[in-house]
């Protein structure tokens, strides 16, 4: 059971890492082509991704809801546990990508 938790929780890292860096990547080069600073739209969207990429990672937000549903009704405390360490796990992974962008980019672009 913890063997599946800890591939959880890193596919979650990861996912939220990519979904950062990705739309990062990608939607500078959309602010590159209308005449935008793309440094400067990189943090910005960075910034602004970082809660989506959380609930990407979890998958959704009806299942953490139905999964703390169940932990709080059926008394089942190992599915709050599982799921408080994907959320954690998901924003280690949002801030890992936010701190190497930062990283790149210097200190806060603005």
């Amino acid at each position: 059971m913890e063997d599946r938790l800890i591939v959880s929780m890193l596919q979650c890292f990861f996912i939220a890492f990519g979904v950062i860096l990705g739309g990062t990547l990608i939607g500078s080069i959309g602010s590159f082509m209308t005449g935008e600073a793309p440094l400067t739209a990189m943090y910005r969207i960075a910034k602004g991704l970082r809660i989506w990429a959380i609930v990407a990672a979890i998958g959704g937000t009806f299942d953490a809801i139905s999964n703390f549903e169940k932990g709080i009704f059926d008394g089942s405390t190992f599915d709050i546990f599982k799921q408080v360490m994907i959320i954690i796990a998901a924003m280690g992974g949002v801030k890992t990508a936010f701190l190497l962008f930062q990283w790149l980019l210097g200190d806060e672009v603005t």
